[in-house]
């Protein structure tokens, strides 16, 4: 049996901007940097609307000109291309000592699919895979995008899966670089379903995949402006 790991769970209840957010993730990774025995961590929200570039990402991918862009545009230290955040879209960021957890960024990648098939699978979905490609689609969709980034083998950034969001914006840019791989979500398969509904599932698809065991940040573990 795979022992279990503890980590710190920060949930935040309402939509929130992309950089505050962003600054949590670093503060986040900051205490594991300086002290890599210390607990993981999880940040489980919604982002208000937003578009994110990866590192290398090609600004080609954008309908629009990079400085009059229609919503919040942010380059960030993960990889991959452009993708869009809403509300009704649920974003799962992983601070993860990744020592603790194989080593290798391939293999996190997967595991991070992993979570999603497994939560589609509890709906009686099928969630796929695409060689050579990162996220998980369904029925033909791209319903998650996954990108990370890592310092030291301590992660940043995560997944975002499409449950009810408006993917309106989506249509602004080439998502994650693909042209001919449309972006999905859930609702449109499971009328009725809401962000809200599957964000206890997600954390225990995730806390199974990297045997951990979630729970709230003590008085001293809380973050700045969170």
């Amino acid at each position: 049996m795979v022992s279990q790991l503890d980590a710190i769970l920060f949930e935040a209840p309402r939509p929130v901007a992309f950089e505050p957010a962003w600054q949590a993730q670093r503060q986040l990774q900051q205490r594991l940097l300086a002290t890599p025995q210390g607990p993981d961590a999880v940040m489980l929200l919604e982002h208000l609307p937003c578009y994110t570039l990866g590192r290398g990402a090609s600004e080609a991918f954008l309908r629009f000109p990079a400085q009059a862009s229609p919503l919040p545009l942010h380059r960030i230290d993960r990889g991959g291309e452009v993708t869009h955040h809403a509300p009704g879209q649920l974003v799962l960021y992983p601070v993860l000592n990744l020592r603790r957890h194989g080593e290798d960024l391939h293999l996190y990648l997967r595991a991070l699919e992993q979570v999603v098939i497994d939560l589609l699978a509890g709906l009686g979905l099928q969630g796929e895979r695409i060689d050579g490609l990162t996220g998980v689609w369904l029925q033909g969709r791209k319903v998650a995008a996954i990108g990370v980034g890592a310092r030291r083998w301590i992660s940043q950034h995560g997944l975002a899966l499409n449950v009810e969001a408006d993917l309106s914006g989506f249509q602004a840019v080439v998502p994650c670089g693909l042209a001919d791989r449309p972006v999905g979500r859930l609702v449109d398969v499971r009328p009725g379903l809401t962000a809200q509904q599957l964000r206890v599932p997600l954390l225990q698809a995730f806390a199974r995949q990297f045997h951990l065991t979630l729970r709230p940040p003590r008085h001293h573990e809380q973050l700045e402006g969170w």
